[in-house]
């Protein structure tokens, strides 16, 4: 048996988990969140718990056991607490606006300034013109589009400009040295 995957998701009393038939509805007072359940995985809600159980032992069924127990566990905490995502801009001129909740502008060294808009359900601030937040209730698409802006301009090793994670170290190269 799994060892995440036998482990029962907790659920919040202001969150209700509805199990359709192959489909998992997460409700609270964030928002909610939907996922499709793969085949031979069943989710069983009892009073304040869930259980995920699988139907064989195939190596893929036991795979997908602690996946989908995980992403389950991940929308309920979703949908009470949120997700956030801290990002760090270095280096000298570049810095991060916000334009409302859902848009960003950003000066990153290029010829012309970089603007992104927030897909639905993700939310910016930026407290300092070299910190942004992401906010959202899906922690998947909250990772990813703080992936998506960091690749806009990755850390470089010699001087360490660039958009990296909150707390990340960048590993710093030497460079070239004179005679």
């Amino acid at each position: 048996m799994s060892r995440i995957g036998k482990q029962p998701i907790e659920i919040p009393a202001n969150v209700s988990v509805a199990v359709d038939s192959s489909t998992v509805v997460v409700k609270g007072p964030k928002g909610e969140l939907q996922h499709k359940l793969p085949d031979l995985i069943t989710v069983e809600v009892t009073g304040s718990q869930a259980m995920v159980y699988r139907s064989n032992d195939e190596r893929y069924q036991r795979a997908l056991h602690g996946l989908t127990r995980t992403l389950i566990s991940n929308m309920v905490s979703g949908v009470s607490n949120g997700f956030t995502k801290e990002l760090e801009i270095v280096g000298v001129g570049y810095r991060a606006q916000a334009k409302g909740d859902t848009t960003l502008d950003m000066s990153l060294g290029f010829s012309h300034p970089v603007t992104i808009l927030a897909p639905q359900g993700i939310s910016f601030e930026v407290p300092a013109p070299t910190r942004i937040i992401i906010k959202g209730i899906d922690k998947a698409l909250v990772g990813q589009v703080a992936a998506n802006i960091r690749k806009l301009r990755k850390p470089e090793p010699y001087k360490g400009k660039g958009i990296r994670y909150a707390g990340e170290r960048i590993l710093r190269k030497a460079g070239k040295t004179g005679k």
